[in-house]
């Protein structure tokens, strides 16, 4: 795992932000802190804990898309958290009913190479707008590394029985468009109380500020 300060001004709240698979910093940068720390982690190809999470007196895990789950798995590892936000991911990655279908998954799988130098993206982002908002401050991995990262989530995923206990996070945001991870599994695993919103899997460019996503 991998992780970078998107804000480190000696803020008295924190924001842990896991990203999603193939995803790096650099598409954040854009997104102002305001009164935020930010600590983003990303590149799930393993899970140690690369730093140390100093202690904030307020502190707030906003998890997207795979990093729901890896968060989830993560858990006993991290802090305790003022408030836990689940955007566009469930704790069911691979699952037909809460998560990516798997058939779905498998064919991104096997032609990760590929979709990673643009059909992947186009479905990240709503529009293409947003998507060339996005190309500004593209993702700087290789596109191998991230092919890694998959493999190692799968490899993870299928090989760990996790029940979710229904009490980590106690906030979810949904995009109406999800084209990644589908709108109505995410609504049938949050269920009622989840907020809708008008987004595709990539909502962060609709917020002016993290501290917008945090209310």
């Amino acid at each position: 795992m991998e992780y970078h300060w998107l804000n480190q001004n000696k803020n008295k709240k924190l924001i842990v932000f896991f990203a999603g698979w193939s995803f790096d910093y650099h598409p954040f940068e854009t997104i102002p802190a305001k009164d935020y720390d930010v600590l983003i982690f990303y590149d799930y190809s393993d899970l140690t804990i690369p730093c140390e999470i100093p202690k904030y007196e307020e502190t707030i895990l906003i998890s997207w898309s795979m990093g729901v789950y890896t968060a989830y798995l993560l858990k006993d590892k991290l802090p305790d958290f003022t408030s836990k936000i689940a955007v566009n991911g469930t704790p069911y990655p691979i699952d037909n009913d809460f998560g990516i279908p798997e058939r779905t998954f498998d064919l991104t799988l096997k032609y990760a190479e590929s979709g990673l130098q643009g059909k992947f993206y186009e479905n990240v982002f709503s529009d293409k707008e947003l998507l060339e908002k996005y190309l500004e401050n593209p993702v700087k991995r290789t596109i191998q590394n991230r092919v890694n990262e998959l493999q190692s989530l799968n490899e993870l995923i299928r090989s760990q029985n996790i029940t979710y206990n229904g009490n980590f996070y106690n906030k979810a945001i949904i995009g109406d468009n999800d084209k990644i991870i589908p709108t109505k599994n995410q609504i049938k695993m949050w269920g009622n109380s989840a907020k809708i919103i008008n987004s595709g899997h990539f909502p962060f460019y609709n917020y002016t500020s993290w501290d917008e996503i945090c209310k």
